[in-house]
């Protein structure tokens, strides 16, 4: 018997009726109800590595450069970088045509205008960024895992700074041990602060 594909959050085009639904989280200090919906990552609430993630990041500088929210889902990390730093460009990307009309509703909803949804391909080549924040799709696998950030990692600007959260048990030394040896000649790759099972992969760029 053959089985239906197992669809994830990572699907470019999710199948199934679009049904959002509201959630009450509080992001920078802003109590925001925001569109959610399945098929998307962590749709019930703000995930743990998220939560990590926002726990160990220093402040944003207020800047006007580019910064990126590097798989945004519903876009808890590009709200938040939104709000801390209402004068930069938040990039908030994701392959998932859902996450992106989410994060579109929800930084309508906030009165933000300073964030841009995009699929990966529609980000133009010469957009370079001071930060980059991620929890990125572990589970998509390493090859493409790998390929995504040999992608982005370039495009911090000369001391830019990059802060990716991975679960320990999902391979975070593993992660920054490959970061480290593939980056060695652009980038500084340091292992950040942990909470929770949680660790943060903390790079600059040369």
């Amino acid at each position: 018997m053959s089985r239906e594909p197992v669809e994830h959050y990572f699907s470019p085009a999710p199948a199934g009726d679009f049904v959002t639904r509201e959630i009450a989280i509080e992001l920078a200090g802003h109590a925001l109800t925001v569109f959610t919906a399945g098929s998307v990552f962590s749709p019930d609430h703000v995930d743990a590595g998220t939560e990590a993630l926002l726990r160990i990041v220093p402040e944003l500088p207020d800047a006007t450069g580019n910064m990126l929210d590097l798989g945004c889902g519903w876009g808890p990390l590009a709200l938040t970088m939104a709000l801390d730093a209402p004068h930069a460009t938040v990039w908030a990307v994701d392959v998932n045509e859902r996450a992106l009309e989410l994060t579109r509703r929800n930084c309508e909803r906030a009165g933000l205008t300073n964030v841009r949804t995009s699929t990966p391909d529609a980000v133009p080549d010469d957009v370079m960024f001071t930060t980059i924040w991620s929890n990125p799709p572990i589970r998509v696998g390493k090859a493409e895992l790998h390929a995504m950030l040999e992608r982005w990692m370039p495009r911090l600007t000369p001391g830019g700074e990059g802060y990716f959260v991975v679960a320990k048990h999902l391979g975070a030394d593993s992660l920054y041990s490959w970061m480290l040896t593939t980056f060695a000649e652009t980038h500084v790759v340091t292992k950040g602060d942990h909470y929770k099972g949680f660790r943060v992969i903390e790079v600059r760029a040369n």
